[in-house]
């Protein structure tokens, strides 16, 4: 088919044959619509000065397939191998749009009749469905938004998507009809997941959290999206709402132990160690054999000093697992932050002898903390915090036998980290 054809194809298919008062709106429908060359800048300035005069339903409709024989022209490029204008053809979509949903508002405004009725202008909006359903199926919208996000344009990005999110949501397209050609299936949502991840990048936050929050619980990528969403959360500060997402995904997730330590790293900032012990006690007893949840309860317990509780629960997290490092350095830190207030209280003794008193019973109990960290470091050899403790352990016993190489060795070793 010759192009001049195949674009007078295009401008039948997509104008009909209505008849057109307006001599403006006619000059831009000559220059948009041109077999040959269409000049779309006069097209848009004859129809600019079409709306000032009589800014009617139909003209704004008339107005918006400039735009959209601009993508048609584009597509047309693209086809016949010229290459696509995808700034252009994008911005023709959006302008587009824009002129529908004024002209859809328009043709809603009741108007007399020949016989005095009130009617509102249905021809031209059943002409606007056509086409903002032509853009969903064809996914203009989602082509330009991927577009944009490509070149980092996120803010546009997430609103090109958007428009094209929200078309089945429009009051003009709730026809049970035009709703059943939109289904809201897995396609739809992966669009929301790319919107929601551009308006992260663009820090939208609140509009990201509102696109996170609809899909956390569906099929596409439900573990990322639910760290984001959490992760959004803590941006526009609502932590409560971040805690319920973490304390959902946990349960969720059970083989993913960030949702865990960031539960716990919440609780810790925020001072929620109690609500921490509860909800980890909720989880023990639906699963009395999972270590993680006996290690974490221990360390909210160590944070709210309840010795014999955390104790408690870093014993029966080894009785699970023997080779839990975390359990083990769990039981070391109690000791070592027990020797270390007692050893606050000895430096504040006077009396000499009651002070070295004290400075043995100081020592015993740092020394009881030794065992339980060179376990944790056998079991887990490059963990700094591990050495951190057993370096400054072998110091202060370095004058025993043995003790300064075993200081020496954890130092070196630290600098190889």
């Amino acid at each position: 088919m010759k192009k001049t054809l195949f674009l007078a194809a295009l401008v039948l298919i997509s104008t009909g044959c209505f008849a057109q008062k307006n001599p403006l709106v006619k000059k831009a429908k000559n220059y948009a619509m041109a077999s040959e060359n269409p000049d779309f800048a006069a097209a848009r300035a004859a129809i600019s000065e079409a709306l000032e005069a009589e800014p009617t339903a139909e003209n704004f409709y008339w107005a918006g397939m400039i735009g959209y024989q601009e993508l048609m022209q584009e597509n047309y490029n693209q086809m016949m191998g010229k290459g696509v204008d995808q700034d252009k053809a994008g911005e023709a979509v959006e302008e587009s749009y824009r002129y529908w949903l004024k002209a859809d508002e328009l043709a809603m405004i009741p108007t007399l009749d020949k016989k005095g009725r009130e009617v509102v202008d249905t021809k031209t909006r059943n002409n606007i469905n056509k086409k903002m359903l032509e853009y969903y199926k064809n996914l203009e919208l989602i082509k330009y938004g991927a577009y944009l996000g490509e070149k980092k344009s996120y803010e546009d990005a997430y609103h090109a998507f958007m428009l094209h999110l929200q078309i089945p949501e429009l009051p003009m397209m709730q026809s049970d009809k035009l709703q059943r050609e939109m289904p809201r299936d897995s396609s739809y949502n992966l669009y929301k997941y790319y919107a929601g991840a551009y308006a992260v990048q663009a820090e939208l936050h609140q509009e990201a959290v509102a696109l996170l929050a609809e899909i956390k619980d569906g099929e596409i990528d439900p573990v990322f999206v639910n760290k984001l969403l959490f992760q959004e959360y803590l941006v526009i500060k609502d932590t409560a709402a971040g805690v319920a997402v973490l304390r959902d995904a946990i349960v969720r997730f059970p083989d993913d132990e960030w949702f865990v330590q960031s539960f716990v790293n919440v609780a810790i900032q925020t001072g929620r160690e109690q609500e921490a012990v509860d909800y980890f006690t909720s989880l023990i007893e639906r699963n009395p054999t999972d270590v993680l949840y006996y290690q974490k309860r221990g360390l909210m317990n160590e944070l709210l000093e309840r010795f014999d509780e955390a104790m408690a629960d870093f014993d029966k997290a080894i009785e699970l697992d023997p080779n839990n490092a975390d359990a083990y350095a769990g039981k070391g830190r109690l000791f070592y932050n027990k020797a270390a207030k007692m050893n606050e209280v000895a430096n504040d003794i006077m009396d000499n002898k009651k002070f070295q008193k004290a400075f043995e019973e100081v020592q015993a109990v740092f020394r009881q903390s030794m065992p339980y960290f060179e376990k944790a470091h056998e079991l887990d050899p490059t963990r700094e915090s591990f050495l951190q403790t057993l370096k400054t352990l072998y110091y202060r016993f370095r004058s025993e036998p043995g003790m300064q190489e075993k200081y020496d060795a954890t130092t070196q070793l630290l600098e190889s980290l």
